[in-house]
């Protein structure tokens, strides 16, 4: 390799490992609306309650397991970076995916904070480009990070002369 080419590392950095619990509390959330559902209507319709009850506890024991398994899955495997020339982060679950955004095709860069991210002091940084593919999203960033992120993104990508092609 000469000394012009780079190779693509994997990334640095990793999210807050407060993305861990807001992860487990989304699950947990996402989980108790159809145990809710099925345990109301099993305890108001005698003649179903079997047929609502064991389909409300099996979402309820594989909702909790994987509030338990997945965040800390997900924390391992998400990474993020930044350099002069590109944003990429790693995402996924059982099929992971790379995504690269040159600084010269980024468009715009936002910070979300919605209220469970709020709640547990997260922003996610909104990346985005030319792409058919969409944005580039970094979620489970502490605010400050965020902020920074952000704050760089905008120098750098000021300062990037736009892609002709």
């Amino acid at each position: 390799m000469t000394e012009g080419e780079r190779r693509l590392r994997p990334p640095r950095n990793t999210l807050n490992e407060r993305a861990v619990t807001w992860w487990r509390a989304q699950w947990l959330l996402l989980t108790l609306v159809p145990v809710a559902v099925l345990s109301v209507l099993g305890g108001l319709i005698a003649p179903a309650r079997a047929w609502l009850l064991v389909p409300a506890a099996v979402v309820a024991v594989l909702g909790l397991a994987c509030a338990l398994a997945m965040p800390t899955w997900w924390f391992r495997v998400h990474r993020w970076e930044v350099t002069d020339e590109a944003v990429y982060v790693r995402t996924g679950y059982f099929r992971q995916e790379w995504r690269i955004a040159p600084m010269s095709r980024i468009q715009t860069v936002d910070t979300v904070r919605g209220p469970l991210e709020q709640l547990f002091k997260l922003s996610t940084v909104i990346v985005t480009t030319a792409s058919s593919k969409g944005a580039v999203r970094i979620e489970g960033l502490g605010h400050e990070v965020a902020a920074e992120l952000a704050e760089r993104l905008t120098h750098i990508t000021g300062a990037t002369p736009g892609d002709a092609t």
